[in-house]
């Protein structure tokens, strides 16, 4: 099989570990280059070019890294960037506080280096387009532009995350049919050890909040997962 290619930005102060993450990454085709702190990640992240994909530590000796991914987040040239944050901390909670600031994957410290590399590839093929049924322009106030991976809800723009981005077009291409936790887990998420169902309640939730007076296009089935709405609802009231 032919290795993936892509270069791969670690953010980590432990040097060993950066050598131990670089030597394993690079065996399986990446590229990559390191940073230790904040400030020099986020110069390195910003810069030309810009990585395909960031490894997060959440301690770094001058700030968190849950600080960094949201101004990652708030960069039009990181934006969209998968990030992956490690970790030595394991509670539940942790995990959670790293998807609210847009981390797509999560590993805890100490973690097997082929079990991340594995991880890398999952995250990275989300990037590709899935095959499936068209996502239509517009949608009720909904306007997609899926080559773009942008979207308008009336008339304004809302910037969504890669994976914030995935979820609703994968939602919306499958309009009317129910879509489980474990179904939207596989195919948004990629087939993940650790990642439990209340992630996907947990990116719904931010999704729903981003998309403001759309949000009710994303309906919940108690008990079985999540549907969007196959038919524009009567918006009259309180239509723009």
């Amino acid at each position: 099989m032919t290795p993936m290619s892509g270069l791969i930005l670690i953010v980590e102060d432990e040097t060993d570990l950066v050598d131990t993450l670089e030597f394993a990454l690079e065996k399986e085709g990446f590229r990559t280059r390191s940073a230790g702190t904040v400030e020099a990640a986020f110069a390195s992240a910003t810069g030309t070019p810009t990585p395909d994909l960031i490894l997060l530590d959440l301690m770094l000796p001058d700030g968190s890294g849950t600080t960094l991914c949201k101004r990652l987040r708030a960069e039009p040239a990181t934006r969209e960037t998968p990030i992956i944050m490690m970790t030595a901390k394991s509670e539940e909670v942790d995990r959670v506080v790293g998807f609210e600031v847009g981390a797509d994957d999560y590993v805890v410290k100490p973690f097997s280096v082929r079990e991340l590399a594995l991880r890398v590839k999952a995250v990275l093929r989300r990037r590709q387009p899935a095959e499936t049924t068209p996502v239509p322009a517009r949608f009720g106030r909904l306007r997609v532009d899926t080559g773009g991976h942008r979207v308008w809800i009336d008339g304004q723009e809302v910037v969504f995350t890669a994976l914030e981005f995935r979820l609703l077009t994968t939602l919306i291409a499958r309009r009317g049919r129910v879509q489980t936790r474990d179904v939207l887990l596989n195919d948004v998420w990629g087939v993940q050890p650790g990642i439990t169902t209340r992630t996907v309640d947990t990116h719904v939730r931010r999704l729903r909040k981003k998309l403001g007076l759309a949000a009710g296009y994303v309906e919940t089935l108690r008990g079985v997962g999540y549907r969007f709405t196959a038919e524009v609802p009567d918006e009259r009231e309180g239509a723009s």
